[in-house]
Order: C-alpha cells, then sequence, then structure tokens
C-alpha cells in the first residue's frame, strides 16, 4: 500500500483558532481527519505529524524514505526561513509537495519566497484544507504514473 507522510510545521497546530479569518475554522485535526477520508478512497496510507520544531521536521524527512512514498510539506513559517528543511528534502528520493492554506504570494513581501518549494515537486496554495487534498490526489497520480521512486 502506498504511504503518505504529511508533515505540518508551526503553529498549525492552532488551526481554527488563530486568525480564523485568514485560515479557517477548522481545527488541524479536522483538516487530517478528512485527508484520511480522502485518503481511504485512494487507497492510501497516511501517517501525521505536526510539529513547531524545525529539527522535529528534518528529521521525520529524513527518516521518510525508509518507509514513506511521498511527503505531503506545510512547512508553515518554515518555509520562508529554513535550509534544513530544503536540505533534507533534496537528500532524500520521496517526492514531496508542498501546501499552504493561503495564498502566500498575495501576503507580505516576506512570505513570497519559499526556500522548500525547489526542492519539492510542486506547490500547492490559497485553497485552504483543499490544498491538502489536491496534493494527496496529485501525489498518488504521480506515483501511480511510475515517474516516481520504487
Amino acid at each position: 500500500m502506498t504511504k503518505i507522510l504529511v508533515l505540518n510545521g508551526p503553529n498549525l497546530n492552532m488551526l481554527g483558532k488563530r486568525e480564523p479569518a485568514l485560515y479557517g475554522k477548522e481545527t488541524l485535526d479536522d483538516v487530517i481527519q478528512g485527508l484520511r477520508e480522502r485518503a481511504g478512497t485512494l487507497g492510501v496510507e497516511l501517517e501525521h505529524v505536526q510539529s513547531n520544531e524545525e529539527g522535529v521536521l528534518v528529521s521525520q524527512i529524513l527518516a521518510s524514505r525508509e518507509k514513506f512514498d511521498g511527503i505531503i510539506l506545510n512547512p508553515a513559517a518554515y518555509t520562508h526561513t529554513s535550509v534544513a528543511l530544503r536540505d533534507a528534502l533534496q537528500a532524500v528520493t520521496v517526492p514531496c509537495v508542498e501546501v499552504h492554506l493561503t495564498n502566500t504570494a498575495a501576503r507580505e513581501e516576506f512570505r513570497h519566497v519559499s526556500l522548500t518549494a525547489g526542492a519539492c515537486l510542486g506547490q500547492i496554495m490559497g485553497f485552504g484544507a483543499m490544498g491538502y487534498h489536491l496534493a494527496l490526489i496529485g501525489l498518488v497520480q504521480y506515483l501511480k504514473s511510475g515517474r516516481g521512486p520504487g
């Protein structure tokens, strides 16, 4: 069975409470539950990790090549600052799709640059929680096409 790691970075554990006008009222648990349901329809197994600590996310990415076929990553604020996350993504052969709930290109200028996107298969942003579903569908199709590793 195809296994996908869903990684969420800092402050995403505050979804539903933090700036709901911007990020929505769904909690991260709600988002992941919906994504698990979608994964079930696609015959995919998900594992989810959320951390506010950069090193935990790096370690999860590095360990992914032994356990996962793909990664869905919302690096959150680390998108714009973390060379370590980018290096970890480049060190593994696991395809990754970067997700953002908001359109970072339409926000503050410091959010316009993603250090991690260049190490990913693709990037989806601005569709709220649906972005995770789009990432999952795209990643599964990519893996089924035979273009992915394995």
